[in-house]
């Protein structure tokens, strides 16, 4: 079904409403990811353990032995990035907003400039800027060794209703215009990140073919051929802990797919996804073209007006 439905579905996303109002079948992700070797990630010990259950690995940290825990390069997760208190008045802050309804049972409010990924377009449009209340928390990034430089070109507030089937399907971010590290801020709500390792064929496919261009200025090198086939059948998963600060970067940013499953939403989830641009548009042929919303990217709003680039 590739009309756009009343919830905001299209194609192959579904939530729950439509799902049944249109008898639309959905193959369950959750039991097929369940058939694979499952990993979890412990967060002190910043290596994967065999386990679905994210919360029992963490659990038994103070008893995991290092030699049989499995390592992703790429991953890292800060808890308590934000205090009880901040996360309280950012979500006051956030729903003062209007939220629009978004695909697979999500609500969002994006503040960004308008892309076009299959034929490669960027324009400015309706774009102003961010929201003032939330200034500090891309501030505080720069306290953040691994953020260091991060200059926010995109920020999207993303609601996870569980009465929805809220959910986002394995993807990998867009590699033409999305840099290399990939920000979650967990506003509310606990959550899991799944990820399972790309295999695709289709080389055109999230733009992937374009890293060949940056590869050299990553972070942390991709996985040769041998070392990724170790991750082949298995189902890495990532603890997405309340006020917590998640980044991808890397292989795990750029070899994996990742995606939230409805299982995984027992309450309201709400987190802030923050996008830099790739080295083309900071430093490369495409700079000239970046340069209007990197200056955009520069202001904070706080009057009513600026609410319309939702």
């Amino acid at each position: 079904m590739n009309t756009l439905r009343p919830c905001g579905c299209k194609g192959v996303r579904t939530c729950l409403s439509c799902e049944k109002d249109f008898e639309i079948a959905k193959p369950s992700l959750h039991s097929q990811f369940q058939e694979l070797e499952s990993w979890s990630y412990c967060v002190q010990c910043k290596r994967l353990y065999t386990g679905w259950d994210t919360q029992a690995v963490q659990a038994a940290h103070p008893h995991h032995e290092p030699a049989s825990g499995l390592p992703l390069p790429g991953i890292f997760v800060q808890e308590g990035f934000l205090a009880p208190e901040e996360g309280a008045q950012l979500m006051s802050d956030l729903d003062a907003l209007p939220w629009a309804i978004s695909q697979s049972g999500r609500r969002k409010q994006n503040f960004g400039p308008k892309t076009n990924f299959k034929k490669r377009r960027l324009q400015l449009g309706a774009f102003e800027g961010f929201p003032g209340s939330t200034r500090y928390v891309q501030e505080r990034f720069e306290s953040v060794p691994l953020l260091r430089n991060f200059q926010t070109i995109e920020q999207c507030s993303l609601e996870y209703d569980p009465s929805k089937g809220a959910s986002i399907d394995p993807h990998v971010d867009d590699c033409w215009i999305w840099g290399e590290r990939v920000v979650t801020v967990n506003c509310l709500g606990d959550a899991v990140l799944t990820l399972i390792a790309y295999e695709g064929q289709q080389t055109g496919k999230y733009n992937l073919h374009l890293v060949n261009q940056y590869e050299q200025q990553l972070l942390e090198p991709l996985l040769a051929p041998e070392q990724f086939a170790s991750y082949k059948g298995k189902v890495l998963r990532i603890p997405m802990p309340n006020l917590s600060l998640i980044v991808l970067y890397g292989p795990a940013r750029y070899q994996f797919e990742h995606a939230v499953l409805r299982e995984d939403v027992s309450e309201r989830r709400v987190c802030i996804a923050y996008r830099e641009f790739t080295p083309m548009y900071i430093d490369g042929m495409d700079k000239e073209q970046g340069e209007p919303v990197r200056l955009k990217s520069q202001v904070f709003w706080n009057t009513p007006e600026a609410i319309k680039t939702i």
